[in-house]
């Protein structure tokens, strides 16, 4: 899909606020409202713009320990991958599960719980029993530096 001014302002404003009405969206970017939805639902359809969601705080949720693992498998079959990743995706502490290169890992895994014991529980009652893991190395997140979810519009 091609991005002209009026959608890349209207992906930078939905990624700001995504709770924006259309009438406030079409006033800020200098159309009115009809174009402007049109445009909206162009972007939902081509897929650029893939959702809503409301972002919650982790530590108002009482969560305040969040967790980087590196995951080495034993074997690097599709199935072995596969079974591992349904297994994760079923986890709701794990936030992020990436399929990783140039460490001695194969998945780097964002985790984020209540305390250390929640951890300990997540890691060894959870994560070590999944079939194929044969190393876990954690390091644990003392702050977050850089923490957004808005990507970079093309042309910007």
């Amino acid at each position: 899909m091609q991005l002209d001014r009026y959608d890349r302002h209207i992906l930078r404003l939905l990624q700001d606020d995504g709770r924006l009405s259309n009438q406030e969206l079409a006033d800020r970017i200098g159309l009115s409202p009809s174009p402007c939805l049109r445009r909206v639902r162009a972007l939902e359809e081509a897929g650029v713009i893939a959702g809503y969601r409301a972002m919650l705080d982790a530590k108002a949720l009482g969560l305040s320990l969040m967790a980087l693992i590196h995951i080495s498998m034993d074997q690097h079959t599709p199935e072995r991958f596969e079974g591992f990743e349904a297994a994760v995706r079923a986890i709701p502490e794990i936030l992020e599960c990436l399929l990783i290169t140039g460490q001695s890992a194969d998945y780097q895994l964002k985790a984020v719980v209540r305390d250390m014991d929640a951890y300990q529980e997540l890691l060894l009652d959870r994560v070590t029993r999944i079939p194929g893991v044969t190393g876990v190395h954690s390091s644990f997140v003392l702050r977050r530096v850089v923490d957004k979810t808005a990507l970079p519009v093309p042309g910007d």
